[in-house]
């Protein structure tokens, strides 16, 4: 893990530089652990969600091909920003299927110890989006941790190594963000 790790940084740091090779290169390193990660996602859906764990890989893939002049800082970072497209990939297309059912307010998403979603994702995932915007505004590293952990997929270490924290602040954070996401919530 630790010579990829390097390769990784090493080919987005290339990347960065305008050598689209590098990201030919690149994407057989990442694509595994993307993978992974929209599965671990993808597996608290219900069953016979529209929306493939391949799909999301692929969109994913589609919209950081078109980041332009980001400069990569290492793997954790890189992860840090596809957690981030996973989100918004995720509540995009979370809105516009509540948008084509319009089935009234958006019902309470109950977050347990590993936040799962509820039976009805879709709603959820957009209600859970709007509370971590606005979490994002009161504590905007409250809010990527969530981001990381829930859409990302990643590991209180891996968590901390993106945020560059100690593993005991991720989870005082993740902790202290999910009970001020559950009275946002209560509040719906």
């Amino acid at each position: 893990m630790e010579t990829s790790t390097h390769e990784v940084t090493a080919l987005l740091q290339a990347w960065s530089g305008g050598d689209q090779n590098a990201l030919e290169s690149l994407t057989p390193l990442v694509y595994a652990e993307l993978r992974r990660a929209a599965h671990r996602y993808m597996a608290r859906e219900r069953a016979g969600h529209t929306l493939q764990t391949t799909a999301l890989i692929n969109e994913v893939y589609l919209r950081l091909v078109n980041i332009r002049e980001v400069s990569w800082h290492d793997r954790a970072h890189f992860l840090a920003v596809c957690a981030r497209l996973m989100r918004r990939v995720l509540t995009d297309f979370a809105r516009s299927r509540s948008y084509q059912k319009r089935s009234g307010g958006s019902p309470r998403l109950d977050l347990d110890e590993a936040l799962l979603v509820s039976a009805e994702p879709s709603e959820d995932l957009a209600a859970l989006d709007d509370s971590l915007k606005a979490l994002e505004a009161f504590d905007p590293r409250k809010s990527q941790v969530v981001e990381l952990r829930f859409f990302g997929g990643l590991s209180v270490e891996e968590t901390a190594e993106a945020l560059k924290v100690s593993p005991e602040t991720v989870k005082r954070d993740w902790k202290l963000a999910r009970v001020w996401l559950l009275k946002e919530m209560a509040g719906r």
